[in-house]
């Protein structure tokens, strides 16, 4: 903004026109009508889309509420509300309306809704804009900045929507049958271990929280570890609380220690851990999830025809959620 100068409204030559007012009682919505603007912060100010009339405002305008103060460019004809102005623009570019629009709304936030901006007001007021090697409003600047940035949103916006467009793939359950985690896990009780007896070190220890994978400080304490490739679920604090441990690693006595009874990958463990999740929610204000309770109760899990767990299956979605996922981020990084 080193080459922008302050004008004074009045003094750009723009022409405040008052419309003729409909109110909301004398309008009839239509779908295939013409937008109704009131004084409104939303929506571009459209309220409404309602019937033609015969006297409509010209596109290509910006309108204003007095005592909303918020400025819109008008792309189409439209139909005012009360308290409602535009500046006539007709004779500039779309883009430079769109760069006016950004530059008056600083105006509008010295204006709250119980001090209108009227007209007279705005011509008062100062705006800063960039200016020709004259000294002039540079209208051409304004045009070709909109254009670059509106290119670059479109960019973004068709990156956006691309990404959005990576569905997740969705779950057919309804031939998952009902599994005891005893047939799945064994499952083991953490041990406890007080802060003061706790020592520095790189071991994770793994408490009741829902966050950080359930680590809650690295310790040097190694006389009750238990081995990688495990799942950890949260009995008490943050109940069913689940996931899964890479590397050795100290349970807190709030935690369950599933320890496989299959071939685990972290794939099986990645779809596991949220159906465990699930089951433990409805220990939270009933009873804790402890050992005896885990052992004895069941998850819903897919199956093969011969009712045999199918972790091929587990693994072969985890591996396609990941793959959309990457897919996902990397459409979101490109922006």
């Amino acid at each position: 903004m080193k080459t922008w100068k302050e004008f004074i409204f009045k003094g750009l030559g723009l022409n405040i026109i008052k419309p003729q007012v409909f109110h909301r009682r004398e309008v009839i919505d239509a779908n295939d009508g013409i937008e109704y603007i009131t004084r409104t912060k939303f929506n571009n100010g459209v309220t409404a889309i309602v019937e033609k009339t015969l006297i409509v405002n010209p596109a290509g305008t910006i309108s204003f509420g007095s005592e909303n103060a918020s400025f819109f460019f008008r792309p189409k004809e439209w139909i005012s509300g009360r308290d409602i102005y535009y500046i006539d623009t007709r004779h500039l570019t779309k883009n430079t309306c769109l760069f006016l629009t950004a530059c008056l709304q600083k105006i509008a936030s010295f204006y709250p809704y119980n001090f209108g901006l009227f007209p007279r007001l705005l011509e008062k007021e100062k705006i800063m804009l960039p200016i020709d090697n004259q000294g002039n409003p540079d209208y051409n600047y304004m045009d070709e900045y909109m254009l670059r940035l509106s290119l670059k949103v479109e960019s973004d916006y068709n990156e956006l929507s691309s990404a959005s467009k990576i569905l997740n793939p969705r779950l057919d359950i309804s031939n998952w049958q009902e599994v005891p985690i005893s047939d799945l896990f064994q499952v083991v009780k953490g041990s406890r271990l007080t802060k003061k007896d706790m020592k520095d070190g790189t071991t994770p220890f793994i408490g009741a929280s829902s966050a950080n994978n359930g680590i809650t400080a690295y310790i040097a304490n190694n006389s009750e570890l238990h081995p990688a490739n495990t799942i950890t679920v949260a009995y008490n604090g943050s109940v069913g609380e689940s996931f899964y441990q890479k590397i050795p690693f100290w349970a807190s006595d709030d935690i369950n220690v599933l320890y496989p009874k299959f071939p685990l990958t972290r794939n099986i463990a990645m779809f596991l851990i949220p159906i465990l999740k699930k089951k433990g929610q409805n220990y939270a204000f009933i009873d804790k999830w402890n050992k005896e309770a885990m052992e004895n109760d069941t998850i819903k899990i897919p199956v093969k025809p011969n009712g045999t767990p199918d972790f091929e299956y587990m693994n072969r979605f985890i591996e396609t959620l990941a793959s959309h996922t990457k897919d996902h981020l990397n459409k979101l990084s490109q922006i």
